[in-house]
């Protein structure tokens, strides 16, 4: 194929290289010694140039990092929970949130409950505790509202429609292989992200003193067995032009959730969609969220998404996103240790 543009140290890339290397590679992201020269010769371009872009997209923030999203039951435990904050004490008890670094998701949506985040950590006793914790510091109490069933998670963004339809093929439901102690360190570093250097599996086997062999095999087995969901770019949706999106929440019986679940997760502009668990004065019990270019866009395609999956008879409401207080990728694997330290090269 003819070659993309180039770019150099000062130049953001050119938008067709933008987009070839946002797009593509959020799956299957090469498992090779040198992965870049590898996405290189498909686009026709040099491996440095790749990495270069690659930093230029992380500088500018449209690049999340390149790394792992674990499936449910690979480790660790996440809740959602939300807040009713009185609006002048939303900023103070926003950074309180954010600033736990189990948070990885925190911001304010158009709702009596306006504060919402999902906490991380390696089980569900901690992360209780820690939400008892950030309730007395800010002084509101918290919906706690755990996943009980996922129906579509963090495939991927299509960045070239109005609505963020995920063009990638959801996998097949399949049992999930956790992560082995042994390996955690190796699953904290996939969450930091992959170093932006010709050989960056070399960098990880030396941190965790294994060779570069058995890192490649094990994210591969990781893949195989469902461990991770996928791994590859991770983008931030807001950069990329994704400026907004709403979670909407339905209240269905029981024994038809499932169905309507499974539903919602075929639908054009649903990126999200799963089952959790009600709580005390909150009915809900299915969501979703849409993202998309402007709100018009997530407003047409939730009015489809309800119409196609039989949920306009259900109650239901739609929580629009106002303001981003954080938003970084989940550490369930956070506390463990790698033998020299880890991070960005």
């Amino acid at each position: 194929m003819s070659a993309l543009p180039r770019t150099d140290a000062t130049d953001r890339p050119d938008e067709a290289l933008r987009l070839a290397l946002l797009n593509r590679w959020q799956r299957d992201f090469p498992i090779v010694d040198e992965p870049f020269e590898r996405i290189g010769a498909r686009l026709g371009i040099p491996g440095s140039q790749v990495i270069q872009a690659y930093r230029s997209l992380l500088g500018e923030g449209a690049l999340s990092r390149i790394g792992a999203v674990f499936s449910t039951g690979a480790g660790g435990s996440a809740m959602l929970c939300a807040m009713a904050v009185p609006g002048d004490d939303l900023e103070r008890a926003a950074r309180i949130v954010s600033a736990h670094p189990g948070v990885n998701h925190n911001y304010e949506r158009e709702h009596h409950h306006n504060l919402w985040f999902v906490i991380t950590g390696c089980d569900s006793p901690q992360i209780h505790a820690d939400v008892d914790d950030l309730e007395q510091r800010t002084g509101c109490p918290a919906l706690r509202l755990p996943m009980q069933r996922a129906y579509r998670i963090d495939l991927g963004f299509d960045l070239e429609g109005r609505a963020a339809f995920d063009a990638f093929h959801a996998p097949v439901p399949r049992p999930v292989m956790p992560v082995a102690p042994a390996d955690r360190a190796l699953a904290s570093l996939l969450e930091d992200g992959l170093p932006l250097v010709p050989r960056p599996y070399d960098v990880w086997a030396s941190r965790l003193r294994r060779t570069r062999a058995d890192v490649k095999d094990t994210l591969q087995r990781w893949l195989d067995h469902g461990t991770l969901r996928r791994f590859g770019v991770v983008v931030r949706h807001h950069e990329v032009g994704f400026a907004a999106n709403a979670m909407n929440v339905f209240d269905v019986p029981d024994d038809e959730v499932d169905a309507r679940g499974q539903a919602l997760a075929q639908c054009q502009g649903v990126t999200l969609a799963y089952r959790r668990a009600r709580a005390g004065g909150w009915p809900f019990n299915l969501y979703c969220m849409v993202h998309g270019r402007d709100r018009a866009s997530v407003q047409q395609a939730i009015a489809a998404a309800v119409q196609r999956a039989g949920l306009a008879a259900h109650r239901h409401e739609v929580l629009f996103s106002t303001r981003r207080f954080k938003q970084t990728g989940a550490r369930y694997f956070r506390d463990a240790t790698v033998a020299a330290g880890h991070g960005r090269a």
